[in-house]
Formats: structure tokens, sequence, C-alpha cells
């Protein structure tokens, strides 16, 4: 699962929106989360953490006004109560785990 993440490069997609990205990363991610967290829940858990770092880097790049870490961490955890699934892990991790 950690080689998968590591191909999609996430943080090279800068021109990919939001939407894009979560359409990409969820089919997959729920999956594992479905198959793997029926048994083994507490161990998925530091592979969803690593998704959120990978999606916040994706995020500095692609919007320069989070460039700065404070900056990101404010609108994270906004993004991430308002909508707690739009990406499947969301619901699993807390607002700002990393």
């Amino acid at each position: 699962m950690n080689r998968v993440v590591r191909s999609w490069v996430l943080q090279r997609h800068v021109s990919a929106t939001f939407a894009e990205s979560a359409a990409w990363v969820d089919p997959v991610v729920r999956g594992w989360m479905q198959y793997c967290g029926a048994f083994r829940r507490s161990e998925l858990y530091p592979l969803l953490r690593r998704i959120n770092r990978r999606l916040l880097t994706w995020v500095r790049r692609a919007y320069k006004r989070y460039r700065s870490w404070k900056r990101l961490r404010g609108r994270w955890d906004e993004v991430t109560r308002q909508w707690p699934e739009y990406f499947a892990h969301w619901r699993w991790t807390t607002s700002f785990s990393c």
C-alpha cells in the first residue's frame, strides 16, 4: 500500500483540482479501508496519516497562499470539519494528524 501511495506522486499533480485528486485517490483508499480496516484498523492509521501529509504537500505546492504551515493548518482544519466525507480516510483520521 505504501508503494502505491508513493507511486501516485501527489505533490507533482499541481494542475489537478481538489475534486480530481479526491476522485483519483478515494476509490483505492476506500477499498483499503473496507478490506484491511475490517481486520486491523489500527495498522491502517499510519498509512492514512501519510496520505494526509501527501495531500498537505500537494496543497502547499498548488496554492501559493497556503505555503506557510500556519495558514495551511488553519484552512486544513476548516476543510476537514466542513467536509469530513470529501476523502474517504478523513472519517477515520483527525483533522491535522500528520
